[in-house]
């Protein structure tokens, strides 16, 4: 099939960068949210993000214009769902959200038209059903910041058709996107999974007392080529997100060994996530 309109719902940091990656590539895209507050808050970042690439020399004022103008806006679901191709689901990480919205774009959207969740922690099977088209729904993970990571995850459900794999792995390739298959789904998928069990090294060293979080950090960056250190990333990323990602795979495996670390749940009780907060392992000013 051929994927010319996207949708993209969620206009938080994921699905507005989503929407964004999606109008640069020359698809017609649609960002919708409940929210006109928050619409007109990823606008006005995007149109700030476009200009400075333009300023920077990174991109043509011809095709930020195009980018532009290709990125429309709503606040109506059913609406904008009525005649997408694809659509990337990148709302509150709720299942009974997730769930209404998935039924609705079920009832609304074309009968030809893939549905994709780009959630990090709940497989697309949990809300396939309530489609009423689980063939066409997988799992479409971005990775933030998402005009800039390359990796893509397509994660299939049991149901999944191997066309859709095969549409939403093209529209990733399209956006300049290194996609990755995933062909069951498991909790956190692959990079996550990666992630966990570094950061619970990390984290299991540091509380033990065997070196400074700092050590650890410097290890990873010359020992291993690490970019940043697992301290460095999780105060990037998040704590309450990593805090998040831990509880969704506890709730899917019951394995204590996949529960928040006590040293997350500690900085995470105390305000301190990372960046975001101004200080997480680390202070920042």
């Amino acid at each position: 099939m051929t994927i010319e309109r996207i949708l993209v719902i969620g206009a938080g940091t994921m699905g507005r960068q989503i929407a964004m990656s999606c109008a640069l590539s020359g698809y017609t895209t649609v960002l919708q949210d409940i929210s006109s507050d928050a619409l007109s808050a990823a606008r006005k970042e995007l149109e700030g993000w476009v200009a400075s690439r333009v300023a920077k020399g990174k991109l043509a004022q011809a095709d930020a214009d195009a980018a532009l103008n290709n990125l429309a806006q709503s606040t109506d679901l059913e609406d904008s769902a009525s005649n997408a191709d694809l659509v990337i689901e990148a709302a509150v990480e709720r299942l009974d959200i997730k769930e209404q919205i998935f039924a609705t774009l079920g009832e609304k959207a074309p009968a030809h038209a893939i549905l994709a969740t780009n959630s990090s922690t709940l497989p697309s099977s949990r809300v396939a059903q309530a489609s009423g088209r689980p063939e066409q729904v997988c799992n479409m993970h971005f990775f933030n910041p998402a005009l800039v990571m390359k990796c893509v995850e397509v994660v299939r459900n049991e149901q999944t058709s191997d066309e859709t794999v095969q549409a939403v792995t093209e529209v990733a390739t399209k956006l300049g996107k290194q996609p990755v298959l995933v062909n069951k789904e498991i909790p956190g998928f692959i990079a996550n999974r990666m992630m966990g069990a570094i950061n619970a090294e990390a984290l299991n060293l540091a509380h033990a007392g065997i070196a400074s979080i700092e050590d650890i950090d410097t290890t990873a960056k010359t020992a291993l080529g690490h970019p940043m250190g697992p301290f460095e990333l999780m105060d990037m990323v998040g704590l309450d997100v990593i805090d998040f990602i831990a509880q969704a795979t506890y709730a899917e495996t019951g394995n204590e060994a996949d529960k928040p670390h006590p040293l997350i749940t500690e900085k995470v009780e105390a305000g301190l996530l990372g960046r975001k907060s101004g200080e997480g392992f680390y202070p920042y000013s």
